[in-house]
């Protein structure tokens, strides 16, 4: 179990658990946390669950792979420490992660 930390683009924090294997997508969902779209439902088919992980964690979370540096082409905003949260796999290493939702998604 993992605790990871969303802030929204208006500085709303939503701190939730998240199960080991879950994405940080998935447990956005779970949680109601908003700005989380995930049209695709985590297919790393659309660019709707963009997120900017916290520079501290950038390390540990990992760079993306070229299928998500793809559609992230599509993303609205992007930046050096953005991620599609569909392809960020929770461990108890994420424990403590925080990620930024972006005003909105693609």
């Amino acid at each position: 179990m993992a605790k990871i930390t969303y802030i929204t683009h208006d500085e709303n924090s939503f701190e939730v658990e998240a199960a080991n294997g879950a994405t940080v997508m998935e447990t956005a969902i779970k949680n109601s946390v908003p700005g989380i779209e995930a049209e695709c439902g985590g297919a790393c088919a659309c660019a709707t669950c963009h997120v900017y992980v916290d520079d501290a964690w950038k390390e540990t979370v990992g760079s993306p792979e070229a299928m998500e540096e793809d559609m992230l082409d599509f993303a609205w905003e992007v930046q050096p420490n953005s991620r599609l949260s569909c392809q960020i796999k929770v461990s108890d290493a994420l424990d403590g992660l925080i990620v930024r939702v972006p005003e909105k998604q693609a």
